[in-house]
């Protein structure tokens, strides 16, 4: 069983959640979606210029979990406009569950505390 998803911090919400090709019914078209952490990774990397250590540090993520993201949200956007399919930006209570206890220390097998 996976492990469950931690929250991460979005700090932005944008007013538009669909972008698709002109003159293309949204019906006929594919879609991709687009979670709101993924959103929130192209805009502080890309549109804010910051670092992904930095990045990580405000979504209150691990670098790499940033860099997850971002190669994720890069690759959809990518895969919308080459390929003429719509984009839709999820909400943040779509995407977002902030999970109880998540983040903390775990015992472990000796039953010690790390």
């Amino acid at each position: 069983m996976p492990r469950p998803r931690c929250y991460r911090k979005v700090h932005f919400s944008p007013p538009i959640r669909y972008f698709k090709p002109v003159g293309q019914p949204l019906s006929e078209l594919e879609e991709v979606a687009l979670p709101a952490d993924e959103l929130e990774a192209i805009r502080l990397a890309s549109l804010e210029g910051l670092s992904q250590t930095d990045a990580a540090a405000k979504m209150q993520i691990s670098q790499s979990t940033f860099h997850r993201l971002l190669l994720a949200a890069r690759q959809k956007v990518a895969d919308a406009l080459v390929n003429g399919k719509a984009l839709r930006i999820e909400n943040i209570e779509e995407n977002q569950n902030e999970t109880p206890g998540c983040g903390q220390r775990r015992r472990h097998r000796g039953g010690i505390n790390r």
